[in-house]
């Protein structure tokens, strides 16, 4: 019996196959070969068509169909691109490209809702400000493309979009609408008042269904085109943070996961309806929330990651690969010989509220500094924009000695997890583990082939443990106070 995981992001699309018994991995598969590209027809902006992520969810299918038979899935997990928008007509037609999570055009609309509103109304009841997210960026279709709007006859998150693909029905779950800063946290409902002040109707959102549950069934024509079964059940389905963390059994207060792909994440899970003032991080319902047992997650986003060693690969490395730039970075002494790089260039970054400082390098030296210390300043670069915002979250309680994560992305770097951990001073354990195995996980749960969340993460394994170095400590934070100042001077705070 096997599970299958989907996870959309904005680069690949991945597929997973798990043993169900064993919790093992059977194959795994991505596409394009490849990544894909964004849409920018202004600065800041960023589209995709939501028909590209069907394409490469069926081609990373047929090539695990060449490895398994698909005939074996039982149920179907997926996993997505967060506060991404996607609207379709009564025939549930693409209207246009979606929005996707690192666009920023509607920062100045989110803004304006946050003191029309009232910023106390807004924290107590979403958590957050409107901001960048979802909500925003349909009010600006609304604005900017009225006639469009007008066809609209459902919104929905990547991940519904996918679903709807399987299935043929439009739902959506709390947790996803949290993302979208479509819920209200104290009427446990949509959130009316924001609705209503962008003037969008509450029937635009799909109907809402469990996170872990049968969510529709695969259709008989979608099933004879990948293989499958008709009727098995896409059974879970979770933003990438929350399903990372998910995916890392993250589920209980105190625990924190973090993931370092084209954005870096770190997300802590707590009891408590909080929030920070500045919405610098963002408080979603968690897969796991129930009303009797609440569940929230804290998250940090800083969006220039992996996306600032990919920019440095394709334009600074040359030949070099990943690997080959870890070890000329390594060779570079902590804090990079006072190279200090902002990780900014990716859109509006919550962390700085909302600024688009852009990415940068300082202190740049033409007799001393070469192309390893780039490669190195980058790295740090990037563990110190994540310690800063680790900092904010542990005023709302999400601070651990442990962080957990999967054994994939910018982790693979030694050079970033020796920096993660020695900065932040959290031992940082890596597991065998991806957002797509954990969305094949989730939907045994939602398919009730597993009884609880302990049966569903048989076969998990810690492959490794990062402990922070003391000897380098010092040395850390000395680098990241001066890349900390250089920030604020960037700011101009």
């Amino acid at each position: 019996m096997y599970l299958l995981g989907y996870d959309i992001g904005s680069s690949f699309v991945k597929a997973s196959l798990l043993d169900a018994g064993t919790g093992r991995l059977v194959a795994a598969a991505s596409a394009p070969a490849a990544e894909m590209g964004m849409i920018a027809h202004q600065p800041g902006w960023a589209e995709q068509h939501p028909g590209t992520w069907w394409e490469n969810a069926k081609a990373a299918t047929a090539q695990l169909g060449q490895k398994a038979d698909l005939k074996r899935v039982k149920a179907i997990g997926i996993s997505y691109q967060m506060h991404g928008l996607v609207v379709v007509d009564k025939n549930h037609n693409v209207l246009r490209p979606s929005i996707i999570w690192c666009d920023s055009r509607a920062v100045g609309i989110g803004e304006k809702a946050f003191q029309a509103i009232g910023e106390e109304t807004c924290l107590t009841h979403l958590l957050n400000s409107p901001g960048n997210f979802t909500a925003s960026k349909l009010r600006w279709v609304r604005e900017n493309e009225p006639d469009l709007y007008e066809k609209i006859y459902k919104i929905m998150l990547p991940g519904d979009y996918l679903a709807l693909r399987l299935t043929g029905e439009v739902c959506t779950t709390a947790s996803g609408l949290s993302e979208g800063i479509l819920w209200d946290f104290a009427e446990e409902s949509p959130a009316r008042l924001l609705l209503d002040h962008y003037g969008i109707r509450r029937e635009l959102l799909p109907e809402i269904r469990p996170t872990f549950a049968p969510q529709g069934g695969v259709t008989a024509a979608v099933a004879a085109e990948l293989g499958l079964t008709p009727g098995i059940p896409v059974a879970y389905r979770a933003g990438d943070q929350p399903n990372n963390a998910f995916s890392l059994n993250v589920l209980q207060p105190g625990e924190i996961a973090a993931t370092a792909g084209t954005s870096g994440v770190v997300y802590g899970i707590t009891a408590q309806k909080d929030y920070d003032r500045a919405s610098r991080v963002n408080t979603f319902l968690h897969v796991n929330h129930k009303a009797e047992a609440a569940r929230y997650g804290i998250l940090l986003c800083v969006n220039g990651t992996g996306i600032q060693n990919s920019w440095l690969k394709h334009h600074v490395a040359g030949s070099l690969g990943y690997d080959q730039m870890n070890a000329v970075a390594a060779k570079v002494s902590v804090g990079s010989e006072g190279l200090l790089t902002l990780p900014f260039g990716n859109g509006a970054e919550r962390v700085l509220e909302n600024k688009q400082p852009g990415g940068s390098v300082h202190g740049l030296d033409f007799n001393r500094h070469t192309q390893a210390h780039l490669f190195r300043s980058a790295q740090e670069g990037i563990v110190f924009a994540l310690n800063y915002g680790f900092d904010i979250m542990s005023n709302l309680g999400c601070r651990a000695g442990t962080v957990r994560a999967g054994d994939a992305n910018m982790f693979l770097s030694p050079l970033f997890g020796e920096a993660f951990a020695s900065t932040t001073g959290a031992a940082v354990e890596l597991y065998n583990t991806d957002g797509a195995q954990g969305a094949a996980r989730g939907a045994g749960i939602g398919a009730a082939i597993y009884k609880n969340a302990a049966e569903a993460f048989t076969g998990l394994r810690t492959t490794r443990v990062i402990e922070p170095k003391t000897s380098l400590r010092d040395a850390y934070q000395e680098a990241y106070v001066r890349w900390l100042r250089c920030l604020l001077a960037e700011l101009n705070v």
